[in-house]
């Protein structure tokens, strides 16, 4: 299957599972292909064929994106270099989740979610360290005695207890022994904080030499600027008070210029953000929502006001300025 096929189906699926899904982001580099939203649940998405081509640069900016739009990054790819991803299993690269489609289609149209997460060593799961105790003690099972049917040490079955994640084959042999579900599912929509790796989040990087005065603006009047490498717009703005986010995006008004801000409003609608694009030169009100504000106009706002006004009246106009 061709990535673009692989894409169109997982927006398809996303679709008929009830999520609002924005258009795809067809200009390179690109952190993400889609953002999708159900409810309170909103999702950046990076569809591959082969997910070794998912680097660390891409994690990184993920995972920053979806800390400043509350949003869960994921992977959704066929197969490494290796080996076919497997159904029912997360895996993680650059602490983001990766799903097959097999189990993206499990968890968000029959909302089944995933037992099993791939981790050095081979796959393992959850167990309700609770469950298991509980379960233990009904049976009058020592600790010594369960080691010893599990042919561990009673350490490790103290450690199950106190939480430890097991292996797929110890935790079938446990649900044998007791004769009850004692696995949890991975929370991937929380982004399976309680499995992957515990890399640190990048810090942002540089703001780019021609954007600082754009940036300037932004922080005087009172907005925490985040600038970004690889997504459709050059950095996620947002309010002291939190209460306000803005997409903003800077560069000659050219035809990738439109493109990407018709990209920023389709994503601004499924993470519920404002979009703006400055330009040299204002030749247009609006793309679709992304209102165009000439550089010089800039520098005129005052505060936070003034500028969600400036957006929602060019918002509301695409029509071209005469």
């Amino acid at each position: 299957m061709s990535r673009s096929a692989l894409v169109e189906n997982v927006m398809a699926m996303l679709e008929d599972a009830g999520f609002l899904v924005s258009d795809r982001c067809a200009i390179r580099p690109k952190s993400f292909d889609i953002a999708a939203r159900r409810g309170e649940d909103v999702l950046l998405l990076k569809i591959l064929g082969n997910i070794d081509a998912f680097d660390a640069q891409t994690g990184g900016e993920m995972r920053r994106l979806g800390t400043y739009l509350n949003a869960t990054p994921i992977v959704i790819g066929l197969r490494t270099r290796d080996e076919e991803l497997k159904p029912g299993v997360v895996y993680f690269r650059h602490g983001v989740p990766v799903l097959s489609p097999d189990t993206a289609m499990d968890l968000f149209v029959e909302e089944v979610p995933p037992l099993i997460y791939a981790a050095p060593g081979g796959l393992y799961v959850n167990i309700d360290s609770e469950i298991l105790a509980d379960v233990r003690e009904d049976r009058d099972w020592s600790l010594g005695r369960l080691a010893k049917e599990l042919g561990v040490s009673r350490r490790t079955v103290s450690k199950y207890e106190d939480g430890m994640d097991a292996s797929v084959e110890v935790a079938a042999e446990l649900e044998d022994l007791f004769d009850a579900p004692l696995t949890s599912p991975v929370s991937v929509l929380d982004g399976a904080e309680e499995v992957r790796d515990d890399e640190p989040t990048p810090e942002d990087p540089d703001v780019a030499p021609e954007d600082e005065p754009i940036v300037t603006v932004f922080t005087r009047i009172g907005f925490e600027v985040h600038p970004t490498d690889r997504a459709p717009f050059k950095s996620v703005n947002e309010s002291e008070d939190q209460h306000e986010q803005v997409l903003a995006g800077h560069s000659a008004f050219t035809e990738t210029a439109e493109k990407r801000a018709r990209i920023m409003s389709s994503v601004g609608e499924v993470t519920r953000t404002r979009s703006v694009y400055v330009v040299d030169e204002l030749r247009r009100e609006s793309v679709d929502g992304t209102a165009l504000i000439e550089k010089d106009e800039m520098d005129d706002i005052q505060d936070a006001v003034d500028l969600r006004d400036l957006i929602m009246e060019r918002g509301e106009d695409p029509e071209e300025v005469a």
